[in-house]
């Protein structure tokens, strides 16, 4: 049946709706790239909440989604920003997050790895606390089970005096790290926050920075997340990295050509929009895995329209668009989120979230995706 959708001048255009998805089966692991997705949270619906206090999280939900991503072959980058750190899952819930999804991942064969942060601290830091927050963290992931990442701070942006402060607590932190980790580099359009990162808003300096970082301690770097959504500088940085140190591209924009690479290297991948993406970039990745990089452009290309849409500015709040697909899909019941932040994105981008969605096949049960996307739609008096 024919659905109107509003576009973002307001005017309703018809849309008929896909009526098969496309077929994705489970799968194995890949043999080419390591990739995770950065996973969702699901909020309980039934909680008596309000937008500042502390998640009430469906834990059934929650991991019932990772290991459908599990199922595809896909590693599961657990508490990062996509499970919204810092903007409604405070540590306590990321603590317990961490917890949950390691010991999920034991059970169920899984790839996990999760992130190491400061968000504990409500209010100005130095150094010190920085680097104790950081070790909190980074012990409770060790203790899980789970490989590290190792995020950027948003207190040690604020505490921090230039590249110098950078290189003491972050090679602090490598240091006794017990296995080797990820860093991650998020750049201000996911979190305006982190402007300046590695001690300057000049990007080469403070790519050199981030360099030094790595430089000094090699044995302790799994590798590198890069989210600065900048291909040609992700491309530069990756040539420059140590022998052994991986590049996991976090560039939602230009993922397919930066996982397909060139021949001098490629980007492995720890997304944000392989959440809602997960079945169909595994289906990607396994044709890679054969050498077939124009098979692998050619199924992943037409989803970058997609994720250009999720993640447009204000990027941050990217993660509404990610779970609103997760609730047409069927992965949960209900579309609200932790922090309220449902309410982040206008019905127009909405609609068009779903219609590109809908195009590429990616609602196991399109007539279900349907029925909710006319709901919504008639929820905000959109009735026909």
């Amino acid at each position: 049946m024919t659905l109107h959708l509003p576009d973002a001048h307001g005017t309703l255009r018809a849309y008929e709706p896909r009526t098969e998805p496309l077929a994705l089966t489970p799968g194995a692991p890949f043999t080419s790239r390591t990739v995770f997705s950065a996973a969702h949270v699901v909020a309980d619906p039934y909680a008596d909440t309000t937008p500042d206090s502390p998640a009430a999280v469906d834990w059934d939900a929650t991991l019932a989604f990772r290991r459908h991503l599990w199922s595809h072959g896909l590693g599961v980058a657990e508490a990062m920003d996509t499970a919204q750190r810092g903007m409604g899952l405070d540590w306590a819930g990321a603590a317990e997050l961490i917890r949950r999804g390691s010991a999920e991942a034991k059970a169920a064969g899984g790839r996990i790895a999760c992130g190491v942060g400061t968000d504990q601290l409500t209010g100005p830091a130095n150094l010190t606390e920085v680097r104790a927050a950081y070790e909190e963290q980074l012990a409770v992931v060790e203790e899980s089970g789970a490989q590290a990442i190792l995020m950027a701070s948003r207190a040690l942006a604020a505490a921090a005096r230039g590249p110098e402060d950078y290189l003491e607590v972050y090679g602090h932190l490598l240091r006794q790290a017990a296995e080797p980790v990820i860093l991650h580099w998020l750049g201000p359009m996911f979190d305006p926050a982190l402007e300046g990162y590695w001690g300057s808003s000049d990007l080469d300096a403070a790519t050199d920075t981030f360099l030094d970082v790595i430089a000094a301690h090699p044995d302790k770097v799994d590798g590198i997340k890069v989210s600065l959504l900048d291909a040609q500088r992700e491309i530069d940085l990756r040539r420059r990295l140590p022998k052994g140190v991986r590049c996991y591209t976090g560039d939602d924009f230009h993922y397919p050509e930066l996982i397909a690479g060139d021949e001098q290297g490629f980007s492995h991948a720890l997304l944000g929009i392989f959440d809602p993406l997960g079945p169909l970039a595994a289906q990607a990745v396994r044709v890679l895995d054969t050498g077939d990089r124009e098979g692998f452009r050619a199924l992943l290309d037409p989803t970058v329209g997609l994720s250009r849409h999720l993640f447009q500015a204000p990027t941050r709040f990217y993660k509404t668009g990610v779970v609103f697909l997760a609730w047409l899909a069927g992965h949960q019941s209900h579309f609200t989120m932790v922090g309220g932040l449902q309410s982040a994105r206008s019905l127009p981008h909405f609609a068009r979230a779903y219609e590109l969605a809908d195009t590429q096949g990616l609602f196991p049960d399109p007539k279900r995706a349907e029925e909710r996307m006319r709901n919504l739609l008639s929820l905000y008096g959109v009735d026909r």
